[in-house]
């Protein structure tokens, strides 16, 4: 095992012994074994989130090269764990997004913390599955699937089939099902526009440029070439008093094919400096930059931190987020003009690979802040039901439990997030910096009109969308790797319903309820 593999186990371990010690004294003695399994399991599917969906934010990164696997690994955990301490959900709703209704007079508290235990256990199972064959799921689908699996079971054994199948809310079950579609679609075409701005404004025409650069210094090197080859036939003599005659600075004092040469080649290094190899990127890099700053910036306020209280009305944040789109603009026009004008798509790259670290760093921290819910709330539930022995409208969510269930989470991304970096990195299309950036600025596009909509959309679906929209547009998608992605997708939700189902079973008949 490596040193760093070492060290992250470590401080695992150690974060683990300090939560469980807090939970010894936090938890009524009576169900301090329910709070250990409970523990097992969401902590289980926290770390399989980490290795799974946090994947994909630094996936393209990796992909483009613009990051190092281990680079990548350490900023998302960084900006993911930050997410979930700093701005992660503050109460949960007990039941998951609304997608099932106990009733409440009925329901015996400790059969409804086994439906959150067969959940975890059933969807953090399926997440492990899927991470180590390097498929990228939804987690949020995940977990909706095994409370509704456990909660149907749990409705079949205590009340009638009609009255079971009643407390799910099957709109909701439908609106997953056409995100399927509707997520990497939309991801895709916003992808494929966002790239063809940037390819037809930026990179084709600066690379235009840049051959015409090339042209000019080849016919300044053929013509210095022709004369020296000329030169070389000529006497000894006569060589030197040609190249003294070129060396003349005193332009009056210069006649014949000296100073024409002379003045020829200082003609051909004019035109050559008159090309401004950065003109279209100096017109449409701060354009972008303003553009995805301001984006970001809405991202983060009204996704990202809106757990946190701020408070800001509507014409404060439009206000924030417009002096942040100006900054990054002056910012990049200022970056732009500093660089080497001889190289236009060396440049390019590395100014997008800047872009790409800034908009994949805010997808993970928006990340954190909201899909460790997956984890975080059925727990949360468990907690406040074995602490109280009732179930509750809204469950808070203890800080020792956010911070370690966002430990547990990073240390998924450490151990388990090669193979799905590498999926959405390499396996799905070619990933350079302008389509990483593409892909992931899309990608926070759509999950901000999703979130402000309401539309039932799943961030995994929507950048594996992306980056097949870019490869569509630079037509090298590989679409034989979509057929097991796409198939992972539709049978998440059944999968986790079944394991979920068959758990509370097991676990029900353990406790003798």
């Amino acid at each position: 095992m490596s040193k760093d593999n070492l060290f992250a186990l470590v401080f695992f371990i150690i974060s683990l012994t300090a939560f469980f010690m807090w939970g010894y004294s936090y938890i009524p003695s009576n169900h301090l074994l329910l709070f250990i399994l409970a523990s097992i399991f969401g902590l289980f599917m926290a770390f399989n989130i980490g290795g799974n969906d946090v994947a994909n934010s630094f996936g393209t990164s990796v992909g483009a090269k613009t990051l190092t696997l281990k680079q990548a690994l350490v900023i998302a955990a960084v900006f993911e764990l930050s997410g979930a301490v700093f701005a992660g959900a503050e109460v949960t709703n007990t039941i998951r997004s609304g997608i099932i209704s106990l009733p409440k007079d009925s329901v015996n508290p400790m059969a409804f913390v086994i439906i959150m235990i067969s959940a975890l256990f059933s969807s953090g199972a399926w997440l492990f599955i899927a991470t180590k064959k390097g498929l990228p799921v939804s987690t949020t689908h995940s977990i909706v699937g095994g409370i509704v699996g456990a909660g149907l079971m749990m409705g079949f054994i205590y009340y009638d089939d009609s009255r079971a199948f009643e407390m799910v809310r099957w709109s909701e079950i439908g609106s997953i099902a056409l995100s399927w579609v509707v997520s990497p679609v939309m991801g895709g075409v916003v992808a494929y526009l966002i790239f063809g701005y940037i390819k037809s404004k930026i990179i084709i025409p600066s690379s235009r440029i840049q051959s015409e650069l090339k042209a000019l210094k080849r016919e300044r090197k053929t013509y210095k070439e022709q004369y020296i080859k000329e030169l070389s036939n000529k006497s000894e003599t006569e060589q030197i008093k040609e190249l003294r005659r070129i060396a003349i600075t005193d332009e009056d004092e210069c006649e014949g094919a000296e100073c024409d040469f002379r003045d020829k080649i200082k003609a051909m290094k004019e035109r050559e400096k008159s090309v401004d190899t950065t003109v279209f990127m100096r017109t449409h890099i701060p354009m972008v930059a303003g553009a995805a700053a301001m984006i970001i910036a809405g991202s983060m306020l009204f996704k990202g931190l809106k757990h946190t209280g701020l408070n800001l009305s509507s014409i404060q944040t439009l206000w924030i987020i417009f002096v942040i789109g100006i900054a990054a603009y002056l910012v990049s026009f200022a970056v732009v003009n500093l660089i080497k004008k001889d190289n236009a798509s060396k440049s390019i790259n590395r100014i997008f690979g800047w872009f790409q670290i800034f908009t994949a760093s805010s997808f993970a921290f928006s990340h954190g802040a909201n899909d460790i819910a997956n984890a975080v709330g059925p727990f949360a539930a468990i907690l406040d039901v074995l602490k109280h022995n009732a179930i509750n409208e809204a469950s808070p969510v203890p800080g020792v439990a956010m911070a370690t269930f966002g430990i547990a989470l990073v240390v998924g991304l450490w151990f388990l997030g090669k193979e799905v970096i590498t999926t959405v990195g390499s396996k799905l299309a070619e990933i350079l910096p302008t389509t990483g950036f593409s892909a992931e600025l899309a990608s926070s596009i759509v999950i901000l009109i999703a979130t402000q909509m309401g539309l039932p959309i799943s961030s995994t679906h929507v950048l594996i969308g992306a980056v097949l929209g870019i490869g569509i547009y630079n037509r090298n998608a590989n679409w034989g790797m979509l057929k097991p992605i796409g198939l992972a997708w539709i049978i998440t939700l059944p999968v986790s319903m079944i394991g979920s189902a068959v758990g509370y079973l097991v676990i029900k008949n353990i406790m003798g309820l």
